[in-house]
């Protein structure tokens, strides 16, 4: 390994890179830049000051924050004197705090806002574990960040002796972090995760990310979050500057404000970026818009490798009339965008890699640290459309004889806190661990993911349907945003869809279609005829069985904080069989008293 302890890449980008902007964010209303002098300086400053706070080798600090500079500094500060680091989502509910906050031990609470300190400081009154609470921003009588980087300033000169004794008493194996993995349903697992499992990874995937010290990157997907942590480890590691976005309303704009060549999404950012980008082309006229929808269906047929000769002709004529207007609308100087935490539909990453902007998509999970398979764009047959990509050369994959994905390597967690029952049940018997995700590698290399093991069930007939995969597929509409397929132990598959309100809010007006609200609107007959149609033609590429017989048009967006989603934007199946039980009832004609539908799954 490149790194034995999280704290070494600390060391590494103090000794090999000298950047007035290593770590921007904007604090106080200004972007406030930290050089890797400065850097290296806070982590140790603060490393004395959790010293001087009585902080010892195994004591644990939660972090509830925005991304921002502080994070790393204080990842880093901890990591040194063997504190575990406690991350945790800024959005989640007050059960989850106070079961994580409890749960975990945490001795040490920095919250980054105002507005998140008012919404968890009476959970934390709860908890007689927390000694201490200090904000990133000002708070008024509230302790700051700062007070701790001046008093361990103020005692550098004492500590740093004992700060290097602990730094070489730990060991790769050690505990570095526990994450909170979401979860679809029930409350939070603490995974624990090593200096190890986290430098293993970024061994693994360190080669297949193609940057370098002269680049930036733009980091907006939450940094508790196990995937983005990963990756700002790596460009860290390979001394990229790295810029923090505003908020997620910022993200386009900073984007092309800092020059940004690399950036981590989940699939939902780049089916709306997308979205606007077809939506411009529909405005088009005459000979442009023929151009643009002639180099759309050319970047759809986009391969990797072994294109022939005319298409490559093609290519660079579509290039230049229209592909390169999308690269310069993402500021002109993206290398590579990695795409993870949920399946991308092979169409966009075809179409955006044709258009000079890859993206690199992979696969992992908290419990792995996360990365398993990564595409790797850059090298002749290390990337195939729809697969995750090769298997990282230090894991090791097999499949199951019931299709799940096993793995095993040194980036494997240690095990779940304070539950060993749990962690046993994710080992088989000769210690693979067991994902839950069903899968296949494709010619022995390409590791593809199908569906969720949970998630796949089984109709009245015996027949199986993998609801992801069905999911994905209706997804390709611009009038779908989000699709729920049901069916355990019916005659058919069915499902709830959650239009994508913008493009049907345009639709509706073009169409006449007059409403009041969205509750309204997705009862007209006129929607719902278009919708028909999408399901209709959805359904051509799928087997028999798999087809949508009946659907129902739900007049909510499901995002994360209303409930539907978790923070990594997955479905919460239970809490949608729940909410929606009304209208499963209608779709499969249950009678009142008869079987609760949200009792059949989950």
């Amino acid at each position: 390994m490149r790194f034995q302890r999280t704290f070494d890449i600390l060391e590494h980008i103090n000794n090999n890179f000298q950047k007035d902007d290593f770590l921007v964010g904007k604090i106080k209303g200004d972007w406030k830049k930290f050089s890797t002098k400065e850097y290296y300086s806070i982590a140790n400053n603060l490393s004395s000051g959790l010293l001087e706070l009585g902080l010892k080798k195994g004591d644990k600090i939660a972090t509830v924050s925005s991304n921002r500079p502080e994070w790393n500094m204080f990842d880093m500060g901890m990591s040194q004197i063997g504190v575990i680091h406690v991350p945790v989502y800024p959005t989640i509910s007050e059960e989850e705090y106070l079961h994580i906050l409890t749960h975990s031990d945490a001795s040490v609470l920095l919250i980054s806002t105002k507005l998140l300190y008012n919404k968890i400081i009476e959970i934390t009154k709860k908890i007689d574990s927390i000694k201490h609470i200090y904000t990133f921003d000002e708070v008024d009588g509230v302790k700051n960040w700062e007070e701790i980087e001046q008093l361990g300033s103020n005692n550098y000169e004492k500590n740093k002796v004992k700060i290097q004794e602990t730094k070489d008493s730990i060991k790769t194996e050690d505990l570095c972090s526990i994450i909170y993995t979401s979860g679809t349903t029930g409350l939070s697992k603490g995974v624990m995760l090593s200096h190890q499992n986290f430098m293993s990874n970024l061994d693994g995937v360190f080669n297949r990310i193609t940057i370098n010290e002269h680049d930036r990157a733009l980091s907006f997907l939450p940094l508790c979050h196990v995937y983005e942590r990963i990756v700002n480890y790596t460009v860290q590691a390979k001394g990229l500057s790295v810029y923090y976005a505003e908020n997620m309303g910022t993200i386009a704009g900073d984007i092309v404000r800092f020059k940004v060549s690399i950036f981590t999404t989940v699939p939902r950012l780049l089916e709306t970026v997308y979205d606007k980008i077809l939506t411009k082309g529909k405005d088009l006229t005459g000979i442009k818009k023929k151009l643009f929808f002639w180099a759309l269906d050319l970047g759809f047929r986009y391969e990797h490798d072994n294109r022939s000769f005319l298409y490559n002709i093609q290519h660079k004529i579509a290039t230049k009339l229209v592909f390169s207007k999308w690269r310069t609308a993402l500021g002109g100087n993206i290398k590579t965008i990695v795409s993870g935490g949920a399946a991308l539909q092979p169409r966009l990453a075809r179409v955006f890699t044709a258009a000079g902007i890859p993206v690199q998509e992979g696969y992992g999970l908290t419990e792995t640290a996360p990365v398993i398979a990564f595409n790797d764009v850059n090298k002749y047959n290390e990337a195939m459309f729809g697969s995750v990509g090769p298997v990282l050369d230090n894991v090791k994959v097999k499949i199951a004889d019931d299709g799940e994905i096993l793995v095993k390597g040194p980036s494997i967690m240690l095990g779940y806190y304070k539950d060993e029952e749990q962690t046993k049940e994710v080992f088989d018997k000769d210690g693979w661990f067991c994902t839950g995700d069903i899968g296949e590698l494709v010619d022995g290399k390409f590791l593809k993911i199908t569906d969720r093991k949970k998630e796949i069930f089984k109709l009245s007939n015996g027949k199986y349907v993998a609801p992801t995969l069905i999911e994905n597929k209706f997804k390709e509409s611009l009038l779908i945003q989000q699709v729920f397929v049901v069916g355990v132990d019916e005659k058919f598959a069915s499902a709830l869809i959650s239009p994508n309100f913008n493009h049907l809010h345009f639709w509706a007006t073009k169409h006449h279609v007059h409403y009041k609200d969205n509750k309204e609107l997705v009862t007209s007959p006129k929607v719902i005829k278009k919708y028909q149609e999408e399901v209709n033609l959805a359904n051509k590429s799928l087997a028999q069985h798999e087809q949508i017989k009946r659907f129902k048009l739900v007049c909510d967006e499901w995002t994360p904080q209303t409930g539907e989603l978790s923070p990594t934007l997955k479905k919460k199946r239970k809490v949608l069989y729940t909410k929606y039980d009304h209208l499963l009832r209608e779709i499969y004609q249950y009678k009142e008293g008869e079987e609760n539908i949200a009792t059949k799954k989950d």
